[in-house]
């Protein structure tokens, strides 16, 4: 199959377009989910995909699609991209980089006039980052079981909108996007993103290859004790949970992420009850969220932090509960996608380093229904969720030819 060439210029004026959508003082987006200034980036992208005579599709959670069709129209087709939601106050290349690099590998399949065996296809996954409405990767989570929950439609924004009718508002505005089936088969899924972390810049390393997702488990954990005077209650009379959260997290941060560099424990969340400057607190309420690439360890993690806490709350009187409230199995990715974007690298002269993703990506959920890789290009400090989010142009341009490479590589062992 032809060599090409993606058209680096036209990607970095895409994302300048695509960043004035929902742009913040700060200088990055608030582009959330179902919301006006995300629908008016749908809006763009069909705008520019009807331009480039590609046909636009959306099914019923509003994922979107952009087809490039190929040889032969009745082959589950290829597809590539991520998401156009934000953060609050995102950035300008969180999702929205690997959905443009997408696009621009079918435009540059155009410029080129190749002909490629099956349809290749662009998507713009919805609600990825989940933070006006819960959960995130709503949109790739439901193409991969064929279904949206039924919890889902009553589901309130921040904002105080139903759900349902935003997701009605969203397949309105764009009448000009066919409906298709929810969850229909593919052939196969790339995704680029930006790294999200430090390591690619800090090693001088342009791209990273994404070997899988390391899994997840969240805790709420509440330690129980009884309120009284801070004043008047000596020490053997107290039932303090805040002296047993804060023996058993002491313990917890100084032997899980010290003794595994592979592991991540996070305490987002703490609460005292009830809350008074002049009274031993009744219950104190926190949560874990605890990350590691094997599932014997996440096991293993998870028994430590409930003996842990359990223990430190016994010790000063108090009563613990402790409720899993997510778990999500290490991901693997395909060996067989890993090793086209390895070639890919290669071929382009370009260094690069397998990684493991400590965070979520639509990637996650359609790796259960089809063979899926990622791939990812550094960010300035690691910075990522945050206005000051960067991504030096010469790193999304590889990141984007590496896509496309890889995607040529795909493509001509089916031809």
């Amino acid at each position: 199959m032809t060599k090409a060439k993606i058209d680096a210029q036209r990607l970095l004026g895409r994302l300048d377009a695509f960043a004035a959508i929902g742009a913040t003082q700060g200088g990055g987006v608030n582009r959330q989910a179902l919301s006006q200034e995300d629908r008016r980036a749908r809006q763009l992208l069909t705008e520019l995909a009807q331009a480039r005579g590609f046909t636009v599709h959306q099914d019923a959670i509003a994922n979107l699609f952009v087809r490039r069709t190929g040889k032969d129209s009745s082959h589950a087709p290829f597809l590539m991209g991520s998401h156009l939601d934000s953060q609050i106050t995102g950035g300008r290349f969180d999702g929205v980089l690997g959905t443009l690099a997408a696009f621009e590998v079918l435009e540059a399949l155009e410029d080129a006039g190749i002909e490629t065996p099956i349809a290749v296809e662009a998507v713009a996954w919805m609600n990825e980052e989940g933070c006006r409405y819960q959960p995130g990767c709503m949109g790739s989570m439901a193409f991969a079981t064929g279904s949206i929950p039924d919890g889902w439609a009553t589901l309130r924004s921040n904002d105080g909108r139903l759900f349902r009718d935003d997701l009605q508002a969203a397949l309105d505005a764009l009448p000009q996007a066919a409906m298709r089936p929810l969850g229909f088969p593919i052939a196969g899924y790339l995704e680029l993103h930006i790294e999200q972390g430090p390591s690619l810049e800090r090693a001088d390393v342009p791209i990273g290859i994404v070997e899988g997702i390391q899994g997840t488990r969240w805790l709420e954990i509440s330690i129980k004790g009884q309120a009284a005077h801070a004043g008047t209650t000596p020490l053997e009379f107290r039932r303090d949970p805040m002296a047993a959260a804060a023996s058993a997290l002491s313990e917890l941060y100084a032997e899980i992420m010290p003794r595994d560099a592979r592991a991540r424990f996070t305490v987002g969340k703490f609460v005292v009850a009830p809350g008074t400057v002049n009274a031993i607190p009744e219950q104190v309420d926190f949560t874990v969220d605890l990350r590691h690439p094997q599932n014997t360890e996440l096991d293993r993690l998870v028994s430590f932090i409930e003996t842990t806490c359990t223990e430190a709350a016994v010790a000063v009187g108090c009563e613990t509960h402790i409720r899993r409230v997510f778990d999500m199995a290490p991901t693997d990715f395909s060996e067989t996608l890993l090793d086209e974007i390895r070639q890919a690298a290669d071929g382009l002269g370009l260094s690069y380093r397998p990684l493991l993703s400590g965070a979520f990506h639509d990637a996650l959920f359609v790796n259960r229904v089809a063979p899926t890789a990622m791939i990812f290009v550094p960010c300035r400090a690691g910075l990522s969720h945050n206005e000051a989010e960067h991504v030096e142009p010469q790193h999304t341009v590889a990141g984007a030819q590496v896509l496309f490479d890889s995607v040529l590589n795909i493509l001509g062992k089916l031809d």
